[in-house]
Protein backbone atom coordinates (compact mmCIF):
# COMPACT_ATOMS: atom_id res chain seq x y z
CA UNK A 1 0.00 0.00 0.00
CA UNK A 2 1.36 3.61 -1.01
CA UNK A 3 2.50 5.63 2.12
CA UNK A 4 2.32 8.83 -0.14
CA UNK A 5 -0.43 10.90 -1.49
CA UNK A 6 -0.67 14.91 -2.60
CA UNK A 7 -2.88 17.48 -1.86
CA UNK A 8 -2.87 19.91 -4.88
CA UNK A 9 -0.39 18.40 -6.22
CA UNK A 10 1.60 18.99 -2.58
CA UNK A 11 2.86 15.41 -1.01
CA UNK A 12 1.98 14.18 1.96
CA UNK A 13 2.49 10.98 4.14
CA UNK A 14 0.27 8.22 5.30
CA UNK A 15 1.11 6.87 8.66
CA UNK A 16 -0.61 3.71 10.65
CA UNK A 17 -0.23 -0.14 9.89
CA UNK A 18 0.69 -1.41 6.70
CA UNK A 19 -1.99 -3.23 5.36
CA UNK A 20 -2.47 -5.51 1.74
CA UNK A 21 -5.26 -7.38 0.17
CA UNK A 22 -5.28 -10.44 2.08
CA UNK A 23 -4.27 -9.34 5.50
CA UNK A 24 -7.02 -9.71 8.11
CA UNK A 25 -8.31 -6.51 8.69
CA UNK A 26 -7.46 -4.51 12.05
CA UNK A 27 -10.14 -3.71 14.72
CA UNK A 28 -10.39 -0.22 15.40
CA UNK A 29 -13.08 1.93 17.69
CA UNK A 30 -14.45 5.19 16.47
CA UNK A 31 -17.51 7.48 17.68
CA UNK A 32 -20.94 7.54 16.60
CA UNK A 33 -23.02 10.74 16.09
CA UNK A 34 -24.53 9.84 19.66
CA UNK A 35 -21.45 10.09 20.83
CA UNK A 36 -21.05 6.12 21.79
CA UNK A 37 -17.94 4.24 21.05
CA UNK A 38 -18.02 1.81 17.59
CA UNK A 39 -15.70 -1.07 17.20
CA UNK A 40 -14.82 -2.62 14.00
CA UNK A 41 -16.02 -5.70 15.11
CA UNK A 42 -19.54 -4.35 15.67
CA UNK A 43 -19.70 -5.10 12.10
CA UNK A 44 -17.96 -8.62 12.46
CA UNK A 45 -20.69 -10.62 10.53
CA UNK A 46 -21.17 -8.47 7.48
CA UNK A 47 -19.37 -7.94 4.30
CA UNK A 48 -17.94 -4.12 5.41
CA UNK A 49 -17.55 -1.38 2.53
CA UNK A 50 -15.33 1.05 4.58
CA UNK A 51 -15.03 4.63 3.31
CA UNK A 52 -12.71 6.91 4.59
CA UNK A 53 -12.17 10.71 3.70
CA UNK A 54 -11.00 13.92 5.02
CA UNK A 55 -13.68 16.40 5.85
CA UNK A 56 -17.73 16.55 5.18
CA UNK A 57 -16.73 20.15 4.16
CA UNK A 58 -15.54 19.59 0.58
CA UNK A 59 -17.24 18.90 -2.35
CA UNK A 60 -15.85 15.86 -3.19
CA UNK A 61 -16.45 14.13 0.15
CA UNK A 62 -19.77 15.35 0.03
CA UNK A 63 -19.93 13.70 -3.34
CA UNK A 64 -18.14 9.96 -1.47
CA UNK A 65 -20.95 10.02 0.97
CA UNK A 66 -23.84 10.55 -1.03
CA UNK A 67 -22.53 8.11 -3.71
CA UNK A 68 -22.43 5.05 -1.36
CA UNK A 69 -25.30 6.42 0.27
CA UNK A 70 -27.40 6.11 -3.26
CA UNK A 71 -25.79 3.00 -4.07
CA UNK A 72 -26.01 1.22 -0.78
CA UNK A 73 -29.82 0.87 -1.25
CA UNK A 74 -29.28 -1.27 -3.87
CA UNK A 75 -26.64 -3.82 -2.37
CA UNK A 76 -27.31 -7.46 -0.07
CA UNK A 77 -28.37 -6.93 3.04
CA UNK A 78 -25.20 -9.03 4.06
CA UNK A 79 -23.04 -5.72 3.32
CA UNK A 80 -22.80 -2.70 5.91
CA UNK A 81 -21.97 0.69 4.07
CA UNK A 82 -19.91 3.17 6.80
CA UNK A 83 -17.90 6.47 6.01
CA UNK A 84 -15.59 7.64 9.08
CA UNK A 85 -13.24 10.99 8.85
CA UNK A 86 -12.36 12.67 11.39
CA UNK A 87 -15.56 15.66 11.25
CA UNK A 88 -16.98 16.11 14.95
CA UNK A 89 -20.10 13.54 15.36
CA UNK A 90 -22.03 16.84 15.75
CA UNK A 91 -21.12 17.88 12.10
CA UNK A 92 -21.84 14.51 11.06
CA UNK A 93 -25.35 14.31 12.37
CA UNK A 94 -26.02 17.60 10.71
CA UNK A 95 -24.83 16.63 7.35
CA UNK A 96 -26.53 13.29 7.47
CA UNK A 97 -30.03 14.88 8.58
CA UNK A 98 -29.87 17.57 5.83
CA UNK A 99 -28.58 15.05 2.98
CA UNK A 100 -31.41 12.14 4.27
CA UNK A 101 -28.07 9.57 4.59
CA UNK A 102 -30.37 6.68 5.70
CA UNK A 103 -27.98 4.01 4.30
CA UNK A 104 -24.59 4.83 4.84
CA UNK A 105 -23.29 4.49 8.52
CA UNK A 106 -20.87 7.26 9.58
CA UNK A 107 -18.94 7.71 12.34
CA UNK A 108 -15.66 9.75 13.62
CA UNK A 109 -12.60 9.37 14.02
CA UNK A 110 -12.11 12.37 15.91
CA UNK A 111 -11.28 11.48 19.33
CA UNK A 112 -8.47 7.95 19.30
CA UNK A 113 -7.84 8.36 15.64
CA UNK A 114 -7.93 4.17 15.62
CA UNK A 115 -9.34 3.91 12.55
CA UNK A 116 -6.84 6.10 10.49
CA UNK A 117 -3.90 4.14 12.48
CA UNK A 118 -4.91 0.92 12.16
CA UNK A 119 -5.64 1.01 8.40
CA UNK A 120 -2.48 3.08 7.67
CA UNK A 121 -4.57 6.34 6.31
CA UNK A 122 -4.20 9.01 8.59
CA UNK A 123 -2.57 11.90 7.20
CA UNK A 124 1.00 12.69 9.17
CA UNK A 125 0.68 16.32 8.32
CA UNK A 126 -2.66 17.45 8.89
CA UNK A 127 -3.84 14.62 11.15
CA UNK A 128 -6.87 13.94 8.73
CA UNK A 129 -8.14 10.91 6.81
CA UNK A 130 -6.93 9.89 3.48
CA UNK A 131 -9.84 9.76 0.24
CA UNK A 132 -10.01 5.66 0.70
CA UNK A 133 -12.15 2.66 0.58
CA UNK A 134 -11.86 -0.80 1.69
CA UNK A 135 -13.61 -3.91 1.44
CA UNK A 136 -13.95 -6.53 4.40
CA UNK A 137 -15.32 -10.08 3.88
CA UNK A 138 -17.14 -11.74 6.47
CA UNK A 139 -14.27 -13.95 7.65
CA UNK A 140 -12.47 -10.40 8.03
CA UNK A 141 -10.07 -9.66 5.78
CA UNK A 142 -9.40 -7.13 3.67
CA UNK A 143 -10.44 -8.25 -0.06
CA UNK A 144 -9.97 -4.26 -1.68
CA UNK A 145 -7.92 -1.53 -0.93
CA UNK A 146 -8.50 1.57 -2.95
CA UNK A 147 -6.46 4.82 -2.08
CA UNK A 148 -6.85 8.57 -3.94
CA UNK A 149 -3.38 9.43 -4.84
CA UNK A 150 -4.88 12.84 -5.27
CA UNK A 151 -6.80 13.94 -2.71
CA UNK A 152 -8.67 16.50 -4.44
CA UNK A 153 -9.91 14.05 -6.94
CA UNK A 154 -12.45 11.74 -6.64
CA UNK A 155 -12.53 7.88 -5.79
CA UNK A 156 -13.37 5.24 -8.85
CA UNK A 157 -16.87 4.44 -7.43
CA UNK A 158 -17.59 1.78 -9.85
CA UNK A 159 -14.72 -0.08 -9.46
CA UNK A 160 -14.87 -0.16 -5.72
CA UNK A 161 -18.66 -1.79 -6.37
CA UNK A 162 -17.63 -4.08 -8.96
CA UNK A 163 -15.43 -5.72 -6.15
CA UNK A 164 -17.93 -5.15 -4.03
CA UNK A 165 -20.67 -7.64 -5.98
CA UNK A 166 -17.40 -9.97 -6.30
CA UNK A 167 -17.16 -10.39 -2.29
CA UNK A 168 -20.84 -10.92 -1.88
CA UNK A 169 -20.63 -14.03 -4.71
CA UNK A 170 -17.42 -15.05 -2.79
CA UNK A 171 -18.09 -13.49 1.14
CA UNK A 172 -15.17 -15.49 2.34
CA UNK A 173 -11.61 -15.90 2.12
CA UNK A 174 -9.98 -18.94 3.29
CA UNK A 175 -6.55 -18.70 4.59
CA UNK A 176 -3.80 -21.50 4.75
CA UNK A 177 -1.67 -21.94 7.97
CA UNK A 178 -2.06 -20.79 11.17
CA UNK A 179 -1.30 -16.72 11.85
CA UNK A 180 -1.14 -15.48 14.80
CA UNK A 181 -4.47 -13.76 16.17
CA UNK A 182 -5.51 -10.25 14.62
CA UNK A 183 -4.84 -9.29 18.19
CA UNK A 184 -3.48 -9.49 21.90
CA UNK A 185 -5.74 -12.16 23.52
CA UNK A 186 -6.65 -11.12 27.57
CA UNK A 187 -4.31 -13.28 30.11
CA UNK A 188 -6.55 -14.98 32.28
CA UNK A 189 -5.66 -17.13 34.95
CA UNK A 190 -2.60 -19.19 34.63
CA UNK A 191 -0.27 -18.25 31.89
CA UNK A 192 2.40 -20.30 30.67
CA UNK A 193 5.37 -19.02 28.69
CA UNK A 194 6.03 -20.27 25.19
CA UNK A 195 8.21 -23.39 24.47
CA UNK A 196 11.39 -22.87 23.20
CA UNK A 197 10.95 -24.76 20.03
CA UNK A 198 7.64 -22.25 19.60
CA UNK A 199 9.90 -19.16 20.40
CA UNK A 200 12.58 -20.19 18.10
CA UNK A 201 9.33 -20.81 14.92
CA UNK A 202 8.44 -17.30 15.87
CA UNK A 203 11.74 -15.60 16.00
CA UNK A 204 12.36 -16.85 12.61
CA UNK A 205 9.65 -14.43 11.28
CA UNK A 206 10.61 -11.61 13.15
CA UNK A 207 12.75 -8.73 11.26
CA UNK A 208 15.12 -6.72 13.78
CA UNK A 209 13.80 -7.96 16.94
CA UNK A 210 16.41 -9.48 19.78
CA UNK A 211 15.68 -12.16 22.27
CA UNK A 212 17.23 -11.37 25.92
CA UNK A 213 17.55 -13.86 28.09
CA UNK A 214 14.92 -16.49 26.68
CA UNK A 215 12.18 -14.31 27.41
CA UNK A 216 11.80 -10.98 25.79
CA UNK A 217 11.64 -9.38 22.84
CA UNK A 218 13.72 -5.97 22.33
CA UNK A 219 14.33 -3.89 19.36
CA UNK A 220 16.06 -0.17 19.39
CA UNK A 221 14.64 2.28 16.73
CA UNK A 222 16.58 5.37 15.53
CA UNK A 223 15.05 9.18 14.38
CA UNK A 224 16.34 12.19 13.28
CA UNK A 225 15.00 13.80 16.26
CA UNK A 226 13.10 14.22 19.36
CA UNK A 227 9.65 15.32 17.57
CA UNK A 228 9.80 12.64 15.19
CA UNK A 229 10.44 10.06 18.11
CA UNK A 230 7.57 10.97 20.24
CA UNK A 231 5.29 10.92 16.82
CA UNK A 232 6.55 7.37 16.50
CA UNK A 233 5.69 6.85 20.19
CA UNK A 234 2.24 8.25 20.43
CA UNK A 235 1.42 5.89 17.42
CA UNK A 236 2.83 2.61 19.10
CA UNK A 237 1.32 3.73 22.64
CA UNK A 238 -2.69 3.99 20.82
CA UNK A 239 -1.97 0.66 19.25
CA UNK A 240 -0.75 -0.85 22.83
CA UNK A 241 -3.33 0.48 24.95
CA UNK A 242 -5.95 -1.13 22.35
CA UNK A 243 -4.34 -4.06 22.78
CA UNK A 244 -4.20 -4.04 26.04
CA UNK A 245 -0.37 -4.92 25.82
CA UNK A 246 2.00 -2.57 26.91
CA UNK A 247 5.61 -2.30 26.11
CA UNK A 248 8.48 -0.84 27.67
CA UNK A 249 9.79 2.32 25.98
CA UNK A 250 13.05 3.26 26.82
CA UNK A 251 13.65 7.02 24.89
CA UNK A 252 16.85 9.37 24.51
CA UNK A 253 16.78 12.00 22.54
CA UNK A 254 15.97 10.47 19.55
CA UNK A 255 16.64 6.93 19.83
CA UNK A 256 13.36 4.43 21.23
CA UNK A 257 14.33 1.47 22.87
CA UNK A 258 11.05 -1.20 23.06
CA UNK A 259 11.19 -4.36 25.79
CA UNK A 260 8.18 -6.76 25.22
CA UNK A 261 7.31 -9.72 27.86
CA UNK A 262 4.45 -11.00 29.62
CA UNK A 263 5.12 -10.86 33.21
CA UNK A 264 2.05 -13.11 34.20
CA UNK A 265 4.15 -15.59 32.27
CA UNK A 266 7.15 -14.82 33.60
CA UNK A 267 8.31 -15.11 29.78
CA UNK A 268 7.23 -14.79 26.40
CA UNK A 269 3.91 -15.26 25.00
CA UNK A 270 1.75 -15.40 21.98
CA UNK A 271 0.92 -11.74 22.81
CA UNK A 272 4.83 -10.93 22.63
CA UNK A 273 5.05 -11.33 18.95
CA UNK A 274 2.14 -10.26 18.03
CA UNK A 275 2.67 -6.61 19.51
CA UNK A 276 5.94 -6.73 17.70
CA UNK A 277 4.53 -7.08 14.62
CA UNK A 278 2.07 -4.78 15.10
CA UNK A 279 4.80 -2.18 15.89
CA UNK A 280 6.38 -3.10 12.80
CA UNK A 281 3.47 -2.99 10.64
CA UNK A 282 3.20 1.07 11.90
CA UNK A 283 5.69 2.17 8.95
CA UNK A 284 9.24 2.69 11.10
CA UNK A 285 10.79 0.68 8.06
CA UNK A 286 9.63 3.76 5.72
CA UNK A 287 11.07 6.45 8.16
CA UNK A 288 14.45 4.70 8.91
CA UNK A 289 16.34 6.59 6.75
CA UNK A 290 16.78 10.50 6.56
CA UNK A 291 16.02 10.85 2.84
CA UNK A 292 12.55 8.86 3.30
CA UNK A 293 11.66 10.87 6.41
CA UNK A 294 8.48 13.16 5.21
CA UNK A 295 9.82 17.17 5.55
Amino acid sequence: MSRKITFKGNPLTLVGRVLNVGAQAPDFKVTSQDLKEITGYDFKDKIKLISSFPSLDTPVCDLQVKEFNKKASGVSKDVVIIGISKDLPFAQKRFCQANEIKNEIILSDYKFSSFGINYGLLIKELSLLARAVLIVDKNNFVRYIQIAEEMTKALNFEDALKNLEEVVNSPAMVIKGKPLPPKCVPCEGQVLPLSKERIETLMAQERGWELVEGKKLVKEFKFPDFLEQKYFVDLVAIVAEEQGHHPVLTLIYNKLKVTLTTHAADGLTENDFIMARLIDELGYIEWKEPTQYAS
